[in-house]
């Protein structure tokens, strides 16, 4: 368990938590990627990465067992994001399958899921973990969080966001039962699965390799995730 301490900030100012690596390793000083590229999300970190309309941006669970945060923001303007609450409106399913759009709180298209290797299990209800989720699981001083994650990868590009919206969970395993109660589960992905998204508008798209140790959803033993951009 990471329980590192790193000075307090306000959360709602835009600023994380706390820090680690994802603040000082962008992929490129403003998020481009090098096409083709593989880059690495190391665990416990986030990378941000701009990906241009028509663009395609693959997503690689690499060791099988990792849950990978997902965010999209229009590049444009940041206050239009994906929303987990408006896709399942629009497309009438707790998780996308391919071929399906991804909406943003505007409810225009974002991202297309073109290709899902993976057995399809991901999660768009739970919040991405923070702060706040570790100190009721009992973490004592400070400990990486995805919504931290975010802050930091878009602030290593230069850029703020205040809010942290839903992400989208990636292989995340929280089964449901008839009486609405859920579990939190290992992923039922394998090494090498992988998601690819096709960008319908000019994106900033943002990946936290989960750091959450605690409960089993990645195992207890937080991996890397890899992307690429074409």
């Amino acid at each position: 368990m990471n329980t590192m301490t790193a000075p307090a900030l306000l959360a709602d100012n835009g600023d994380a938590e706390g820090t680690n690596n994802t603040l000082h390793e962008p992929i490129s000083p403003d998020g481009t990627p090098e096409p083709g590229k593989l880059y690495e999300v190391p665990a416990r970190n986030g990378r941000a990465v701009r990906v241009a309309a028509g663009q395609t941006i693959r997503v690689i669970n690499t060791h099988g067992t990792q849950v990978c945060d997902l965010w999209a923001f229009n590049a444009d303007n940041l206050n239009e994001f994906m929303s987990m609450e408006h896709l399942r409106a629009w497309i009438d399913r707790i998780n996308p399958l391919p071929g399906d759009a991804l909406v943003t709180n505007h409810r225009r298209p974002i991202l297309t899921l073109t290709t899902d290797t993976s057995p399809g299990v991901h999660d768009t209800l739970i919040a991405p973990c923070d702060i706040y989720r570790y100190r009721t699981l009992g973490v004592e001083g400070y400990h990486d969080s995805c919504a931290d994650n975010l802050r930091l990868a878009l602030k290593a590009i230069g850029l703020r966001q205040h809010e942290v919206p839903g992400s989208l969970n990636l292989w995340m395993n929280i089964p449901f039962d008839i009486d609405g109660g859920i579990k939190w589960l290992p992923t039922v992905s394998r090494a090498g699965d992988y998601v690819e998204f096709r960008a319908e508008m000019d994106s900033i798209v943002v990946m936290s390799a989960c750091p959450q140790d605690i409960v089993a959803i990645n195992s207890r033993a937080p991996m890397p995730v890899h992307f690429s951009v074409a």
